[in-house]
Formats: structure tokens, sequence, C-alpha cells
């Protein structure tokens, strides 16, 4: 009979016919006057779920996720009251380091009696909870603490924000770059958007990625063919553009080619010495991997050169466990934050985990403080974790050291020593379109600590110091391979350039290769100086670069005289 009828009807009496049927529950619901349309609980459960264990009672389906100690609105703690014990232990060396600066005004320096020397400060001020003065009086005379009382607040909460337990998007770094894509070096947005990071949504994020990145993203700056300093700026000199033209010959493919793993195959190993590293040395490897990944038809090797590089735990440690355990919350806090730079060197480093990682495996039978003041000769940072393919290197260069092959792209070796103890090892090997040096905040133009002149009973410069630097930097110049150095403030800056002009074997022997002037790169982060909170500078602010100089032969046509 349907089929007599039009489609059309059919449709309507297919559609009235096909009416779902209700479950019984649904039947007594409607029998007992309830509302039709209250839903009907339906059994998802499907064959093979039977065969799943039920989660237990209590512990949800999803994984549990790490609480933060702090809230993003409850990071600001004065310096006693924090619940970190390394931000409560640098406020106690602040009160045994810091003069008060009204105090020191008011005596103009340290006189011979004792009574008028500057008090140390102990009032910590409720806007930015460092403490500043000797006592609320003074901090109440002082007009000039407004003018930086904002800055210290910043860092505290900063610090407290590192230690918050919240998941830092900010480090998680990205991968290989797509050989299409162009990364522009204008200023950290630019080269954040165009090298696909996270979105920096605070500025505190940005201080902290600005402040991890700064090293390697400033060497890859300097020597990335796209970098910002140009002829055109008037940053880069034309005896600098002809040495980065011959690094770049080997960092980057021939144009139109596509920069890819393979076309490293039959290029040499670019080797970037870092001289005098301390906080740079103590970067897990995989913070100087991004450099690798703004070259990927590169291969690099680099060393870290100095008395304070940071080597890895000896692997008789390993397997040491502690007696006792530590609370979890001083466990969790107990590596020291970076401070201000010393008079003689670079600011510590941003990032601490892998320095997090290694004091934590520490046993207790080493008692080592909680924090250490940075003043004049900063601390050795803590040895870095050990990775599986990390083999000893004292046989090879005499002096403590090690070698990282960590990916095929990249391998680190770091030296314990003084490079004039090492130069032998690579005086005839120095090619200038291979090997560059890097010198972070070396302080050239500061008084060296350990070295007097014999005449006149005055320390000498660092730049000129037999201890120090004097030997160091004309062996660097003879190798004609260009020099990267950076300061921490434009006061640095000046001081270290002008000490140039009086060292011997230095002074007239140097090209420029890049002006000196502010980096892009740069840390975004304030480092505050423990011996006078007033003092704040930030990492790598500055850079410039010489080589050392080349003088052509010229032909004689003729020896007769004109």
């Amino acid at each position: 009979m349907l089929s007599q009828l039009p489609r059309r009807s059919c449709t309507r009496i297919l559609a009235s016919r096909a009416t779902p049927c209700l479950p019984r529950s649904g039947l007594l619901l409607r029998s007992r006057g309830h509302n039709a349309a209250a839903p009907v609980p339906v059994s998802t459960r499907t064959l093979f779920s039977w065969f799943k264990s039920k989660p237990k009672a209590g512990t949800g389906g999803a994984p549990k996720t790490a609480q933060p100690v702090l809230s993003e609105d409850n990071l600001f703690h004065p310096f006693s009251q924090s619940p970190f014990p390394a931000i409560r232990a640098r406020g106690e060396a602040i009160r045994k380091l810091a003069p008060c600066p009204v105090c020191a005004a008011e005596h103009d320096g340290v006189h011979a009696h004792t009574k008028a020397q500057p008090k140390a400060v102990a009032f910590e001020c409720p806007d930015c909870g460092w403490p500043t003065h000797c006592s609320e009086e003074h901090w109440h005379t002082d007009e000039e603490h407004q003018k930086y009382c904002a800055r210290l607040r910043e860092v505290n909460e900063d610090e407290h924000d590192l230690r918050s337990g919240r998941r830092m998007r900010e480090f998680e770094l990205p991968g290989a770059q797509d050989t299409e894509a162009a990364i522009s070096f204008s200023n950290w947005d630019v080269f954040w958007y165009t090298r696909e990071f996270p979105s920096m949504d605070s500025e505190r994020s940005r201080r902290h990625a600005s402040k991890l990145l700064t090293y390697p993203i400033t060497v890859g700056s300097v020597l990335h063919q796209f970098s910002n300093l140009t002829l055109s700026n008037q940053r880069l000199t034309p005896e600098g553009s002809r040495s980065l033209a011959a690094l770049r010959t080997n960092l980057h493919v021939p144009p139109g080619a596509p920069e890819t793993a393979e076309a490293a195959a039959t290029k040499p190993q670019m080797r970037i010495f870092i001289l005098g590293a301390r906080a740079e040395s103590a970067l897990p490897p995989h913070v100087w991997e991004q450099l690798c990944l703004l070259f990927p038809s590169a291969l690099f090797h680099l060393y870290f050169i100095g008395p304070q590089v940071s080597l890895p735990k000896p692997a008789s440690e390993l397997n040491r466990r502690p007696t006792s355990k530590k609370p979890t919350s001083e466990s969790a806090a107990a590596s020291s934050e970076t401070d201000a730079p010393a008079s003689t060197s670079s600011s510590d480093a941003p990032a601490q985990a892998a320095t997090d990682a290694a004091e934590q495996q520490q046993p207790e039978e080493e008692e080592k403080p909680i924090y250490v003041p940075n003043v004049y000769q900063p601390p050795t940072p803590a040895p870095i974790m050990r990775l599986k393919r990390t083999r000893e290197s004292i046989q090879e260069f005499g002096v403590p050291s090690y070698t990282v092959p960590y990916t095929p792209q990249l391998t680190i070796t770091g030296m314990q020593a003084n490079y004039s103890e090492v130069h032998a090892q690579f005086q005839e090997t120095f090619d200038p379109y291979t090997d560059c040096f890097f010198l972070f905040s070396p302080g050239f133009g500061f008084p060296s600590p350990a070295s007097v002149q014999e005449d006149t009973g005055e320390p000498y410069l660092q730049i000129a110091s037999p201890t120090e630097w004097g030997p160091v930097i004309p062996l660097l110049l003879a190798s004609k391979c260009p020099i990267f150095v950076t300061g921490f403030s434009p006061a640095d800056v000046e001081r270290d350039v002008k000490s140039l002009s009086v060292a011997p074997e230095v002074a007239g022997e140097f090209d420029w290769v890049v002006t000196p002037g502010p980096n892009a790169f740069g840390s975004e982060k304030w480092e505050v100086a423990d011996f006078d909170p007033r003092v704040m500078v930030k990492t790598n602010w500055g850079v410039w670069g010489i080589r050392g100089k080349r003088r052509d032969v010229r032909e004689k046509s003729s020896w007769l005289p004109l």
C-alpha cells in the first residue's frame, strides 16, 4: 500500500511511526505526574569498558597538577617574612653588607672614628620589602628612595614568582624552525613572534624569558645574517662586515638554498670561545640549543673557559643518597638566586634549573650555605647536571674539564682554568672563518683585586693585570678572530672601552668590528647588588666588538726612491 502513495505521504507516515519508545522508568515518571522532559539516565558503559579498572575513590580520572605555593596576587613579601629560605638568607646578607644611604650621606664616607661609620641597613621598606635603611626615621627622611623603590618591588615579586611553583610557560622553548620562515632580530617581541615562542602575556614573563635567553640569543643576533647590527645603522664597521661575512659563509647556505641539516655535512664546525664564563656555563644545554636552531645548517662547538666554570657533578657522587630528607619547602628554594654582577664579572644566569636539581641530590653531609652574597668575587655556580654522554677531558686539555656532545649539531666543552693555561691547545688552529670569542661583562676597566703596580702602588686595570686579562687580550688579537664584549650598563661599556686605550699591547693594535651601543637582546630584569640595593644593572645591556689589526702587505713597484 505504501508503494501506491506519494513519496511525501510515505515520509510523514514513517516519521509518525518512528517515535521512540520510552523505558519503563519514563512511563512511571509520566504516570506519576512528573515532567516528561526530565532527563532519563542512560548507561554509557560499553562492552570493552568492563575490562577497565575503576578509578580509586578520591583520586579522580585526571592526573593531579602541583598547586603553586604562591598565587599570582600574593607574590610580594618582605625578605624577612618570605616563605623561601633563600630569600630570607639574602635579606640577612644585605643587612650585613649594605650601608644606610642616609648615614653615608651625612658622614660623607667612612671616618677614622668607628662611631662615625655608616650603619648597616636593618629596616625593611614596607613598599618594596628590601632592607634599605638603618631605621624607619631614616627611611622617611630619604627622598631618593622613591626613585628606585618601584624597581626593588619588581625584583622582589620576580624572585618570589620564580619559586612560586607555577607552570613557567615562558621557559617552554620552541623546537626547530620552518626552513621557509625568516627570523627577525629587531627586538625581543619580534624575535619571539617570528621564532614561534609562547605568547609573553605579561611584563614579568618577558623579564624571565629575556634573562634566560640573553646569552645564546646575544651570540646569535651578532652572528646571524639578519642581525640588527648593520652598516646602515653604523653599528657595524667595514672591517666588521668583512669579519662577519667570513663567519657567515659557514653559518648559512648560499642564497636560494634551503637551510637544512643536510647542508652542514660538508661544513667545518663553528667554534665559539666564551672566556671568563661563569653563569653562562651553568645554563642547561637545551637553552644553548636555541642558538643552534637559529642556524639549522651549521655545527657548533661551545668552549666555556674560566676559573669559575661549572663542571658536572662527579660520577662517583651520583648514586650517593642523603642520610635524611629535608623539608620539601626548603629543598624547593635552596638554590641561590641571581644577584647583581660584581665589579669584576657578569651577573648570574637567569635559569637555575640544572643547578637546583644538582643541589637537591647532594647529601646533607656537605653543609653549604643557602645563599652566598655576590660581592667583588662572585661564587662559582653549583655543579651542573651530568648528562648521559658527558665525558671527562682532563687528559686532553690538562685542566679540569668535560665535553658533552648534546646533539649532532651542538657540542659543549667546559674548562675550569684561565685561558692563558690552555691557549697552546688552540694556538695553531684559529681560523677567522670558523672561530670567534665572546666575553660577557669581563670588567676590563675595573681595578684588579690581586695585582698592584710596583712604581705607584695603585692596582692595575684588569685589562692590563698579569693575573687577569693582561696576557689574554694580546693573544686573542693575534688570532685575527673577532672578539665580542658585553657590558651590564652604559657606564660599564664606557669604562671597558676607555681601558683599551691604556692597555699595553692592546692600544692601537685592534680594529673596530661593532661599535659600542645597546644590545637589543639584553636581559630586561634588574639585578640588585647585595652590597648596596641602590645599585641595579641589566645583564648584557650593551655589546661591542674588536679584532686584531690587519696590516695588508703592498707590493712595491720599484725599489728606486721617488
